[in-house]
């Protein structure tokens, strides 16, 4: 992916409101690149700190991100302090989208 496909996975996720999350799969869809949700995620790895990337989570509604720079209790962290509450259960940090999903 190009640059230039980053910067447009950054200026969308920008517009994720406070209290709500978007899938992976869903901001590629959203930028007509439907296959791209691993790429977005490879955006996420190193945006810019402007970026709100903790309101990105899986398909699953599962923090499952790998980044040693941003581990998944801190973004669990800065969901909770943006309003969303996030569950705890068998090692893993889950979000209930059927009532945080944001909907463009």
């Amino acid at each position: 992916m190009t640059n230039d496909f980053y910067s447009r996975v950054y200026k969308l996720v920008k517009k994720i409101p406070k209290g709500k999350v978007a899938t992976y799969g869903q901001v590629a869809a959203l930028l007509g690149q439907p296959r791209a949700a691993q790429a977005v995620g490879w955006a996420l790895r190193v945006c810019p700190d402007s970026v709100p990337w903790p309101r990105v989570v899986n398909k699953a509604g599962m923090i499952s991100i790998t980044n040693p720079r941003f581990p998944k209790s801190l973004q669990a962290d800065l969901l909770k302090k943006d309003g969303v509450k996030v569950i705890f259960k068998d090692g893993n940090f889950f979000i209930d989208l059927k009532k945080y999903l944001w909907h463009k």
